[in-house]
């Protein structure tokens, strides 16, 4: 299900102008027991099971989407990873839903969306996917707040946002998804934070972002949302950095990403945030990651493909970045990188 619209360019392109393996069974031959000396039993045993080698700070790659698409929102739900919506062309989103299994490498359909939407906030909750905001196929900024069921496999309408937004980054902390920044309608950036409770269905204003910013990223870091990058207005990245403690709402500065850039790949392992790709002075393969404790990047392998704008998800404490694009108004690209800390 795809829709196309031309205005999304004037806000959103002007702002920047597993297989585990296991051992072979062992035949372990033990004396025979009772009267029958001379013979033997041949016994079998199942050899336990050997964890698989780990090649940290590598990345490999994936089975490419199907339909390629850059700015989807992303989520996982019962180990399988979720792509829903995004841009097909520059001017066309979909609705479409794209799930892939990491075990076996396969992708299927899923539901799609009420609506063609890109740039919207994904974020899973005690098993639901909840896509929220972004910038819809009729031309219009949204605040709605969709709910996916992989039980019942339907989406369901929940109390809308209060501030309508597109490029708005989500990050879930004790079950509270607190979605930050983001643009308006008119492409003005917004430092601001709305948290939602998915067992109330109730929005609550927290303290804004020190810095009003779009395309960043962000992830939890123990107890605190690590929110680094970004645009801040057109053509004008940044390295900003803050930290968010949602037991007190409040923000509070850290070391700037050397390298200011914005519409990355990225997620939290341990106690780590990993930054991949993005636009800099053009599109990147630079890794990063920023540990809190040390308040400190650190430069790890480049990511084999540059891309701009794509899903990022955590998956079984690795980072996937699945799709995007070149650059803006670029190539889309389908490509299924894995980054393994």
């Amino acid at each position: 299900m795809t829709s196309t619209h031309n205005t999304f360019n004037k806000t959103f392109f002007v702002i920047l102008g597993l297989t585990t393996l296991f051992s072979l069974a062992g035949i372990i031959l033990l004396p025979a027991i009772g009267t029958y000396a001379d013979e033997v039993q041949a016994q079998t045993r199942p050899a336990e099971a050997e964890a698989p080698a780990v090649n940290h700070n590598t990345w490999t790659s994936g089975t490419p989407l199907p339909t390629p698409v850059y700015y989807p929102a992303a989520g996982v739900l019962k180990n399988e990873i979720y792509i829903v919506g995004g841009g097909v062309t520059y001017t066309t989103y979909t609705a479409d839903t794209q799930i892939y299994n990491p075990v076996t490498g396969t992708w299927s359909a899923g539901v799609p969306l009420p609506t063609p939407t890109i740039a919207a906030a994904g974020a899973v909750v005690e098993s639901v996917l909840y896509i929220i905001g972004g910038y819809t196929s009729e031309g219009t900024t949204s605040n709605a707040v969709w709910a996916y069921s992989p039980k019942t496999k339907t989406w369901s309408a929940k109390a809308d946002m209060p501030t309508a937004r597109f490029g708005a980054v989500p990050v879930v902390e004790k079950n509270i998804i607190y979605v930050m920044g983001g643009q308006d309608i008119n492409g003005d950036v917004l430092p601001t934070v709305e948290s939602y409770n998915p067992a109330t269905n109730i929005w609550t204003e927290e303290a804004p972002m020190l810095l009003a910013k779009t395309q960043f990223q962000a992830g939890l870091v123990g107890t605190t949302i690590v929110a680094p990058d970004g645009l801040t207005s057109a053509s004008a990245n940044t390295g900003d950095n803050e930290g968010y403690a949602a037991a007190t709402d409040t923000w509070t500065s850290k070391t700037a990403d050397p390298t200011a850039r914005a519409g990355t790949c990225d997620g939290a392992v341990g106690a780590e945030l990993y930054v991949a790709g993005g636009y800099s002075t053009g599109t990147i393969t630079l890794t990063e990651s920023f540990k809190l404790s040390k308040n400190k990047w650190t430069t790890l392998a480049a990511m084999p493909q540059a891309t701009l704008l794509p899903a990022s998800v955590v998956f079984k404490k690795q980072l996937y970045c699945i799709g995007g694009i070149t650059t803006y108004e670029g190539t889309l690209l389908g490509n299924v990188q894995i980054y393994q800390p």
